[in-house]
């Protein structure tokens, strides 16, 4: 590695972008660490996504045995599911030091020239977010990637000279959202390509289980299906929630005694948490849509506008799981609400005709 050729500014940046320690505590809210430490550390600790489990510790065991650095890796799916948790695991398996960033934080070649000189053999360089990467930032990742070489332009005009660096051999670990907005080039470029999709409810009972004991908390099994069931299919939110019925249960219930079905229901209908785990705003974007728009068919761009979300929200947070509950249909004319939707929301179902509806 030759970062010793490179400029101050550069060194500078990757100090103010990166933080690099696996067991690093941060500085963020009590929240945020207390959630992190909820997150298992071992292949063998992580509850479900089987297949994507099993591909991955084969693909660690082949590259550990022959010494080599494991390929690079992208990982896919709606929020929430673990795929940070997923990129710090890879990290500790493979013996290595990981380093974290976001993609709308690398605004210039300067940011990730600093990254990636400071990288050392086999380190692990995690680019959440990897989709929201300027193009002229993926341009210079394509070589980093596959020939472990960077290329710069330093200064301009006349003056102008090319300066190729030899980089370590490293595994980049991308994370996204929306697959569908990487350009080929770079997800071509990912080796091991890995989606996650949401949870059942028996294994959300297993990481509700899980992080009651490491919280300290007591609770039974009716308990732990009734968060279960209401966490969307999501890890993330199933822990909130843990944390949040406990919170209830504090101040409104019985301390010493354990957390039943009786108490997660009181908690989260009080905390406006549905039998299919909706919140206020889920039902605000299904009921734009039926009460204003008569069910649609309606734009995204139109139910932005109502409901004073950015599009990019509603797409990768909201409609995801609105979608595999069956809930809402995307179609060519836009969002419409299904027979499930208006059900559930006790709204009177009307066939107006429309295919899109039956």
């Amino acid at each position: 590695m030759v970062s010793s050729d490179l400029p101050n500014e550069f060194h500078q940046e990757f100090s103010r972008m990166v933080s690099s320690e696996i067991h690093s505590e941060g500085d963020g809210a009590n929240e945020n660490l207390l959630e992190k430490s909820l997150r298992p550390t071992w292949i063998g600790e992580y509850i479900g996504q089987k297949k994507v489990k099993e591909n991955l510790a084969l693909f660690m065991e082949a590259a550990r045995g022959r010494g080599d650095t494991l390929d690079h890796v992208l990982l896919a799916g709606p929020p929430g599911l673990g795929k940070t948790t997923l990129a710090h695991i890879i990290a500790r398996e493979m013996g290595a030091q990981i380093h974290t960033v976001t993609g709308p934080n690398v605004e210039k070649k300067g940011d990730l020239a600093a990254i990636l000189t400071n990288l050392q053999p086999k380190d692990v360089l995690f680019i959440d977010e990897v989709h929201r990467l300027q193009k002229t930032i993926e341009e210079v990742l394509y070589g980093a990637m596959e020939d472990f070489k960077l290329d710069l332009i330093m200064g301009q005009g006349p003056a102008a000279r090319t300066l190729r660096i030899d980089l370590p051999p490293f595994t980049l670990v991308g994370a996204t959202t929306r697959t569908g907005l990487l350009s080929s080039p770079l997800r071509d470029r990912f080796g091991v390509q890995l989606r996650l999709d949401f949870y059942p409810v028996d294994e959300l009972e297993k990481i509700v289980d899980r992080s009651s004991k490491l919280l300290g908390i007591q609770i039974d099994a009716q308990g732990s299906n009734e968060i279960a069931r209401r966490s969307r299919g999501t890890p993330r939110i199933a822990n909130r929630l843990l944390r949040r019925v406990r919170d209830f249960a504090q101040v409104r219930g019985k301390v010493s005694s354990q957390l039943d079905r009786q108490t997660a229901q009181a908690a989260l209908n009080f905390f406006e948490v549905d039998s299919k785990g909706l919140d206020w705003m889920d039902r605000k974007f299904l009921l734009t849509i039926i009460d204003k728009f008569d069910g649609g068919p309606v734009g995204i761009e139109t139910l932005s506008s109502a409901l004073g979300e950015e599009r990019g929200t509603l797409e990768d947070v909201y409609e995801p799981y609105l979608i595999q509950e069956g809930l809402i249909q995307r179609t060519p004319r836009g969002r419409v609400a299904t027979r499930t939707a208006y059900e559930h929301l006790g709204r009177p179902w009307e066939n107006r005709g429309d295919p899109l509806l039956i």
